[in-house]
Formats: C-alpha cells, sequence, structure tokens
C-alpha cells in the first residue's frame, strides 16, 4: 500500500514516529514537500519527492503522475487543509477540509463557535497593512491577546494591557509578518490545558491530557507539561461538545483549552498529534501503537473499541529555554537514564557552538526532556534533580 506523507521541515514526529510505524505496517511511503534535501539527509532510505505542498493542486499533480496513492496523511500544522483536500480528490480516507480550516484559521474557528452557540470569545481580525488604530472604538476587552490568524508554537502571541499596547505589539508583529492576517481577542484567563484524542470519524477516544506551564505574560512560552490521565469529566464533556461543533473527529487532534470556574474553553485546535515529542512519550507512556492506529486511519481502516492504553503512569515534559540571544556555549549531550525507576529521556534541540535569536516563543527551546515514572512525585523530583544538574549557558 502506498501513503502519500506531505511534511515541511523534517520533525520528530515524523522521523520517530510516523515513517517508523509505516515500516511496521509494511506501507511504501513517499514523503512530498518543498524541502527535499533536509528530509533526504534525515531519512536517507525513503522515497522523498520535492513538491510545492501547500499548493493542494500541486500535490494532486505530483500524486496522480507517480503511483496510485492508498492513503494521504500530514502532521503539520499548515498542511491539513491540504492534505484533506488531496484525500478527498482522491476517494480515500481523509478530514474534513472545512473542520481542517477551521481549526487552522482562528478567526473562523471562534465565528463557527459563535455561530452554532458553543461558545463565543469577542475576537476581531487586523488585515495585512492595516492600521491597528482601526481598533479604536470597537469597545475591545482589555486585556487581550494578540496573535497571527493561522500562527502555531505561540509565535508572536503577546498579551496586551491597553491601547498604546495594543498599537504598539500590532505594529511590531506586522512588520515581522508582512502578508500575515492578526486576530485581537478576549484573554481567557485560568489553568492552560490540553486534550489529546484520536478519531476513525465514528469511533473516537480520549488518551488524556496535560497540564501546561506557561511562562509570566506577556509571551506564552510553554516550559513543560505535566501528563493527566484524565481531566474530570465535565470538563472533557465541554472541550468534545466544542470539537463536535467544529466537525473534528477524524484521526489524531491536539486541543489547548482554559478552565476556569468550571468551564473549559478552547484556546486553538491543533489538528493533528501534539509536537515537542510529547507524542513520542504518549506512545510509550500508554503502551500503545499510537502512530501506527493513527495511520491506519488514513487507510481507512476502524479503531478498536479500546486500545487497550495502560493508565497507571506518570509523566512530565520539560523545556529548558534561551533567555536571551547569543551562541550556545555549554549545554548537556544526550541522555537516556533510569533513575529510581523513572526513565529519563534528553535530547538537545541545539548544537553547541549555533548562534540563536530570541524568539520568545517554542522556537527558544534548547532541548527536551522526558520523564516517566510509576508516580508524579518521584516523577516531578527527578526531573528537578536532572534540571539543577545540568548547565546551559549562551554568550552574547
Amino acid at each position: 500500500m502506498r501513503l502519500y506523507l506531505l511534511a515541511l521541515n523534517p520533525t520528530d514526529s515524523v522521523a520517530g514516529g510516523f515513517l517508523p510505524a509505516a515500516a511496521r505496517l509494511g506501507l511504501d511511503v513517499t514523503v512530498l514537500t518543498d524541502q527535499p534535501g533536509a528530509h533526504r539527509d534525515h531519512c536517507p532510505d525513503i522515497e522523498v519527492l520535492e513538491c510545492d505542498v501547500r499548493d493542494f493542486r500541486s500535490v494532486i499533480t505530483r500524486v496522480s503522475t507517480h503511483h496510485r496513492p492508498d492513503g494521504v496523511f500530514t502532521n503539520s500544522d499548515h498542511l491539513q487543509i491540504q492534505a484533506a483536500l488531496v484525500a478527498d480528490y482522491f476517494g480515500l480516507p481523509g478530514k474534513s477540509w472545512q473542520a481542517a480550516l477551521r481549526a487552522k484559521d482562528k478567526a473562523q474557528m471562534r465565528r463557527h463557535l459563535s455561530a452554532v452557540g458553543a461558545d463565543a470569545v469577542w475576537a476581531r481580525e487586523l488585515a495585512p497593512g492595516q492600521d491597528p488604530a482601526s481598533l479604536t472604538g470597537l469597545d475591545v476587552p482589555y486585556p487581550c491577546v494578540v496573535k497571527p490568524r493561522e500562527g502555531v508554537a505561540s509565535e508572536d502571541v503577546v498579551l496586551v494591557e491597553g491601547p498604546e499596547d495594543l498599537m504598539l505589539h500590532c505594529k511590531e508583529i506586522q512588520a515581522r509578518r508582512t502578508g500575515a492576517v492578526l486576530v485581537v481577542e478576549e484573554y481567557l484567563a485560568g489553568e492552560l490545558c490540553t486534550l489529546e484524542t484520536l478519531g476513525d470519524g465514528r469511533t473516537r477516544h480520549v488518551l488524556g491530557g496535560f497540564h501546561t506551564d506557561v511562562s509570566p505574560p506577556p509571551y506564552f512560552i510553554e516550559r513543560g507539561l505535566t501528563f493527566v490521565a484524565a481531566h474530570p469529566e465535565p470538563l472533557v464533556d465541554q472541550v468534545l461538545a466544542q470539537l463536535d461543533a467544529l466537525g473534528i473527529g477524524f484521526g489524531a487532534c491536539h486541543t489547548e483549552f482554559m478552565v476556569h470556574e468550571g468551564r473549559a474553553r478552547i484556546i486553538e485546535v491543533n489538528y493533528r498529534a501534539i509536537g515537542d515529542q510529547c507524542d513520542l512519550l504518549l506512545a510509550q507512556l500508554l503502551d500503545v501503537p499510537l502512530f501506527e492506529y493513527i495511520l491506519r486511519t488514513h487507510l481507512g481502516e476502524a479503531l478498536p473499541t479500546d486500545l487497550g492504553a495502560r493508565v497507571d503512569g506518570a509523566a512530565r515534559l520539560a523545556y529548558p529555554c534561551a533567555e536571551r540571544s547569543g551562541t550556545l556555549t555549554a549545554a548537556p549531550a544526550t541522555s537516556d537514564l533510569l533513575v529510581d525507576g523513572v526513565q529519563l529521556t534528553y535530547r538537545p534541540l541545539r548544537e553547541v557552538g549555533e548562534r540563536h535569536t530570541l524568539y520568545r516563543n517554542n522556537r527558544d527551546y534548547l532541548g527536551v526532556l522526558r520523564a516517566i515514572g510509576a508516580g508524579q512525585d518521584a516523577v516531578d523530583r527527578v526531573v528537578a534533580d536532572f534540571l539543577a544538574a545540568q548547565r546551559w549557558e549562551i554568550t552574547p
């Protein structure tokens, strides 16, 4: 069976998760990408073809002139709509392109949830080049959040306290993203959580979720996540109802939501498996062939009614972050340790000697630490001890 995998940059999810899973399933994989050299370097044994993957028409042409597809898949935030349209064109299982668009377009997500009565969040769009002063008189609820409409990884997401702050940050982001539409929306207070789901269009499984440790405002850097086997049922029901309203239920989905006074309100929906190595941790922690299950749904196979996931483990991820621009002059190497029954996996994300610009988002990660154990107290203690014993130095 032939699987076409649409990709941009090589990622841990693809190289360490989906490609090995495809091999275990006996699939013939063709990677379509606009960065063929980088993918061939990471995956020399996989067929890689150059293609403008952001244009669904180019993807359809590339597939039509190659091998007949049995499945089309992507785990990229930026390519979900394209993959959905291509799968639909070839009559293959896939996500609804309308649902993929609602997830990717944060303004459309807000409009749709409000229109169907699922949730109402004040939000307005700012077109490329539009003077942010045009928002004056629109009764903007301060504090509010400015973000790119199709952004990812907390890039250029900032909390603003008043009109002057809003004008300043909007103009700064517009200067960096000349063609981007911005969204100005109501700030949702509370605790940031995630819900991880997997569905085949008929059956949907909740895989658990995370509590997210976020940096102090005005930026929203995710510094770490603690696994939660089961959020309170009323909160899960609220999130699932909003996902249903968006038409989301096929394949993997990573949903971020705020919890405040018993109410769950979606921040954003990433219609793919959770990233930043959280998916690798989930597969190990739950002890299920997670990546195989995800690929099987895109080949038209039904999910089992019971995934057989373990529910007795504890886990945490931590992301050491750069706090200033400069050259990384000292950092720990790759580590795989077993400490007091806790499995520790540390992977560097920046090489010593690499020059780094401070982004104030997830691109500031210097490495990722994954920890799995039987109890949360032990996991937290071992993680804290490991981080305290390491040294990351950035020289201006």
